[in-house]
C-alpha cells in the first residue's frame, strides 16, 4: 500500500491527510489516507488497493460519473450516494461492480460477493455461489 501513496504523490495527487509516516514503531499500519486532484489516469484511482486509501475526483455530471467508475478494469465494489433515492439505485444500476452501496447500505453477508472484469469471475454465497457447483445442461430437439 505504500507504493501506491507514493505513486499517487508522484504522479501528481495532493495529500490531504495520512500518507506513508503512520507513528507507529512496529508493524505494518498505514492511516487512513485520502487524496485529492486525483484523475481516472492515475494509479490510485485504476487499481484495487485494498487499504485505507480514498481518492476523490471531481465529476462534470452522472454520465461523467458512471464514465468515470467504469472506466477501471476492475469492478469489486463500488457506492453511490444521493439525496434521491431513485436516482442513486439508477446509477447503482449502471455500476459495472459485483457489489454496490447505496447511501451507506449496509453489508449484506448472505449476499453473492464477487466482482466484475478483473475483480474475479463467480461468486461466493447466496444461491449463485452454489450455483458454482452445479453443472447445467441445456438440450435443444
Amino acid at each position: 500500500m505504500r507504493s501506491y501513496v507514493q505513486q499517487g504523490l508522484d504522479e501528481g495527487a495532493t495529500l490531504v491527510t495520512g500518507g506513508l509516516e503512520s507513528g507507529q514503531d512496529t508493524g505494518y499500519y498505514l492511516p487512513a489516507t485520502v487524496f485529492s486532484q486525483v484523475t481516472p489516469e492515475m494509479t490510485i484511482a485504476r487499481e484495487e488497493i485494498f487499504g485505507p486509501v480514498l481518492s476523490i475526483m471531481p465529476y462534470d455530471d452522472e454520465e461523467d460519473a458512471v464514465r468515470i467508475a467504469n472506466g477501471t478494469e476492475y469492478g469489486l465494489a463500488a457506492g453511490v450516494w444521493s439525496g434521491d433515492p431513485d436516482r442513486a439505485m439508477r446509477v447503482a444500476r449502471r455500476l459495472r461492480a459485483g457489489q454496490v452501496e447505496v447511501n451507506g447500505g449496509a453489508f449484506n453477508p448472505g449476499a453473492p460477493f464477487g466482482g466484475y472484469k478483473q475483480s474475479g469471475i463467480g461468486r461466493e454465497a447466496g444461491r449463485f455461489g452454489l450455483e458454482e457447483f452445479l453443472e447445467t445442461k441445456a438440450i435443444q430437439r
